[in-house]
């Protein structure tokens, strides 16, 4: 079945004769979840949320675009552990850049990035893009867009590799969980106060964290909790693509008129 909602599968018949406002990019890592994730879990899951939501809107406004993922992101911190696939930021950039200043060639002004990896930042970028090109472009970390609601689903914090995203897994690929060999994800604390408290960061050797590249416990996790989370997130990400794609481009746009 042709899904005009994807740019893989569809054609140029159907494509001459649509007008698409809005094209969504998903954006993953190829890295080690624990020992028991699929090393290819920030890209699946961000497909999948694209797709989903794109699929979503499209039954509202017809006027949405699904663009293949890329699957790689900036993993040099987790090079440790075998097989990490890292892509500088720099050179995701490159990419990216040229990827929205395609679309606008073909008209397409307003560019969602939906990321998958907390090691991926498009914030400069897309604040130098939108000074350069008359485009808008918004960065979405989905795994954040229902923490308002996170603990009405899950039991325990999140972080890499923790409750939220093996139950996520689960409900999409079980075929690809093995919970018997997960690790436990205790990590040990920063040295400093400042950086207990956060108000100074770094970035994690995840190496020196532990030797399964787990930050939390992922034991609680079930493919129900998956289901709710990932019902909630697709369905607010819709929400925003459907109303940016028929939001017209004036003069305050994104914001209220004053």
């Amino acid at each position: 079945m042709i899904k005009e909602w994807d740019l893989a599968s569809t054609n140029l018949h159907r494509l001459s004769q649509r007008k698409y406002e809005v094209a969504v990019l998903p954006i993953g890592a190829t890295e080690a979840h624990n020992r028991h994730l699929p090393e290819g879990q920030d890209f699946l899951l961000a497909t999948y949320v694209a797709r989903t939501a794109c699929q979503m809107a499209w039954s509202k406004c017809e006027s949405v675009i699904c663009l293949p993922v890329i699957p790689y992101g900036a993993d040099c911190n987790l090079m440790a552990f075998p097989l990490t696939i890292h892509v500088s930021q720099a050179t995701l950039d490159t990419l990216v850049r040229d990827i929205i200043t395609s679309l606008r060639h073909h008209g397409i002004r307003k560019i969602v990035i939906i990321n998958g990896h907390g090691g991926n930042d498009f914030k400069p970028l897309i604040r130098q893009i939108q000074s350069d090109l008359d485009v808008f472009v918004f960065q979405c970390n989905w795994w954040l867009v229902g923490m308002d609601r996170y603990r009405e689903i899950f039991t325990l914090p999140d972080e890499h590799a923790g409750e939220m995203e093996a139950s996520v897994t689960m409900a999409l690929f079980p075929e690809l969980v093995e919970p018997n060999v997960a690790g436990d994800g205790r990590t040990p604390a920063w040295r400093f106060e400042a950086l207990r408290r956060g108000w100074a960061q770094s970035s994690r050797d995840f190496s020196k964290l532990n030797d399964h590249c787990a930050t939390a416990d992922s034991s609680h996790a079930t493919a129900e909790k998956g289901r709710a989370y990932l019902a909630l997130c697709c369905e607010r990400i819709a929400t925003f693509l459907h109303e940016l794609a028929t939001t017209p481009i004036d003069e305050h746009f994104p914001y209220e008129p004053r």
